[in-house]
This record gives C-alpha cells, structure tokens and sequence, in this order.
C-alpha cells in the first residue's frame, strides 16, 4: 500500500498540471530531459540568489510584487556572480599579460613556418606553439574563462525568467526556492509599473505594449554601447605597441564593431529580465575594466605611461616587480642594475674576431724567421742539405 501511494505521488508530480488562467498562451511545463537535467543545479542556484535578495527587499519594506523588488534582487543577482568570478578575472589579467610577453617568441614560431603548407610543418608548428604555452604556464583559453563560467548562470537566469510565464499560467514554482507564491509575485512584477519582466520584445510589440518596447530599444542601445566603451578601452589604451602590430590586434579591432551587434538579437528575443541582468553586468564589466587600466596598465601601453606620468608626479615609481615604490629607491635600483650590467659584461670573455684562410696563412708566415713554410721551426733549410738517403 505504501508503494502504491509512493507510484501515485511521483504520478501526480509528473503530471500534465491545471492551468490557474482561463486560456493559457504558453504550453504546459514539460518533464526533466537531458539539457534540463544539465541546467538544473545553475537554475536552482539562480532561483536561490534571487531569493534571498528578494527576501532582503521585502524585510526592508518594498512590495513583493513590485518591479523594483524584482530588479534590486537582478542587481543583486549580479554582484553575487561577478564577485565570485573575480578570482578568474585576476588570472584572465595574467593570462593576457603573458600572451603578450610571448607574443616575440610566437612571431619567431611563424616566421619558421612561414609558406608550409604541408601537414608535417603544420603539426610541427603546432607542438612548438602547444610547448611553448606549457612552458610558460598559459594559454589563450585561460582569457576565456571568465566568460565561459559566466554563461551557464546566463542561460539558467534565462530559463528562470523565460518560465515564469508557463509556470505562472499553470500555477507551478520553479526547480528550486522560487516557488508558487514568489514566481507569480515575479510574474506581476512590473518595471516602472509598465513594463513586465518576463516579457520580450516580440511579445510586447505583438501585445501593443509600446512603453515596454520603448524600454528595451533603450537598454540594447545602453548594452551597445558599454560593450562598445569596454572595448576601446582595451584596444587604444591597454595594448602594447608590439600587440598593436599582429593579427590578433586586427581580430580585436573587428569584435569592437561586431560583437556590440549580438545585443540586437539579445533585446529582440530575451526576456526584460534578462536583458536588466546583462545591461548591469556589463556596467560592472566596464567598471572593472576600468580600474585595472587604471591601476594594473599593460607594460609598455598608454595607460602605462599615464600611471607611470601619475605617479611621478607624487614622487614614486615602479621597481622592477611592479611595486609603487618611493623616487629614491627607485633611482638607487636603476643604479645597481645598471652596475650589475656592466659588471657582467666586464666578466665575459672578449670575442675574438673571426679569421679568414688568406688572414690566417699570412699570420701563420709571419711567424717564420724567412717567411718559409718548409723546415723545422727555427731552422733554415740549405740547398746542399740530403734530400733523400745517406751521404756517401
């Protein structure tokens, strides 16, 4: 009997719900395929970030049901995640910095192989780049990686928000903390009153709701434009002159027009929502970016030059680490090091010039005491000397 009543609740879970609204527009909630069992656990822990800064709101007075609430808890969403992806971006920074440092050593691999085609040189070519990166701990990737880590959390906040809909209309919760009660209070959430959260610009053109498309043609613009700053920062103040001169610096300058673009289809088929959390993560992004051009400028690039301009201007430097250092100290270590150059280039051994055949002929019949080449050193030869046999 108890099996039976286990079998009949799992039954009642899996099954088809009934609709809490006369005629629904979204389809019943569907059952845990494989991509939904991959985005459960980063759905449940969007669910629960969202929770708690809902909780926090709602303790300190605002409406539960309000577009503020829902908004503040998005901002909160945001600064939990990036926050937790500083720890990557730190080590994006050093990954960067030392794909410059190889950059010299890369240019040297192509030149190599430059004009082999053949799939030998090809593979060759790429062991020597792969060695080269494990040599020196880094690899393009690792640049990567912040963004990698943030997309799962995008696309769970993007289910999140893209089911509040069905499971509004169908009076189910989310896979986590988001339940019954929160999701339709996220449902009725409205920004500026008007606009509601879990609509996209499809939707909200098809419904007439002109104020809601007004809003999200500005946020796209606003993304646009951030993603588009964020960039120029990097690639007019943060580059070294030697980056300035590959390929990879004409890739840079081709994204700082295209990739702004991806947010035109981000504003037409995301969720208000969602398009509220990139809008903010990007201002982070902007931020932090900022900060680091500021106060950790590639070696060698504008910005270098700009902190190196500030700080001299407050009597301090940059030591050989990297360290802000008094005016002084730094004078006394440039004077050692340069001590320590010459004292190792007093140490070497002189290069000798390298001797030709004629050169060396002429020097080797100088030391002669005729200028002759036959006979025994120091001997000369005479003409009544045996030239073969005994002397009878």
């Amino acid at each position: 009997m108890d099996l039976f009543a286990a079998t009949q609740a799992v039954l009642a879970s899996t099954a088809t719900p009934t609709p809490v609204v006369p005629n629904p527009t979204t389809a019943p909630p569907g059952g845990m395929d494989f991509f939904s069992t991959i985005m459960w656990p980063f759905k449940w822990v969007v669910e629960a970030i969202l929770f708690v800064w809902h909780w926090i709101f709602t303790a300190i007075g605002l409406a539960p049901d309000a577009g503020l609430t829902w908004v503040l808890s998005i901002v909160g969403l945001v600064i939990v995640v990036r926050s937790a992806l500083i720890p990557l971006f730190v080590r994006q920074i050093k990954s960067q910095r030392k794909m410059l440092e190889l950059a010299p050593e890369m240019r040297k691999i192509q030149e190599r192989y430059r004009g082999k085609t053949d799939q030998l040189s090809r593979e060759a070519m790429s062991r020597e780049t792969m060695a080269m990166y494990k040599k020196h701990g880094t690899t393009p990737f690792s640049s990567c990686m912040p963004l990698l880590v943030q997309m799962p959390i995008l696309l769970g906040m993007f289910y999140v928000l893209s089911d509040v809909k069905k499971h509004a209309e169908w009076g189910v919760g989310g896979v986590g903390l988001l339940n019954v009660e929160l999701t339709k209070q996220f449902y009725d959430a409205q920004l500026f009153g008007v606009a509601p959260l879990h609509v996209n610009m499809t939707e909200a053109w098809g419904n007439g709701q002109t104020v809601t498309v007004v809003i999200l043609i500005i946020l796209v613009i606003l993304m646009i434009a951030s993603q588009f700053f964020t960039q120029l920062q990097i690639i007019s103040k943060n580059l070294s002159p030697e980056a300035k001169t590959g390929q990879a610096y004409q890739m840079q300058r081709i994204m700082l027009y295209i990739l702004p673009l991806a947010f035109v289809f981000s504003g037409v088929f995301f969720p208000l929502g969602v398009v509220m959390y990139w809008f903010v993560s990007n201002l982070w992004t902007m931020a932090q970016q900022f900060i680091v051009i500021h106060n950790m400028p590639t070696p060698g690039s504008e910005a270098a030059k700009a902190r190196e301009e500030r700080l001299a201007k407050r009597g301090k430097a940059l030591d050989a680490k990297g360290r802000v250092i008094p005016m002084e100290k730094y004078e006394a270590e440039q004077q050692r090091l340069v001590e320590e150059a010459e004292k190792k280039k007093a140490e070497q051994p002189k290069r000798q010039q390298p001797m030709g055949k004629q050169r060396a002929k002429k020097q080797a019949q100088k030391g002669k005491p005729d200028g002759k080449t036959n006979g025994t050193p120091g001997e000369t030869p005479t003409d009544d000397s045996p030239k073969g046999g005994s002397a009878s």
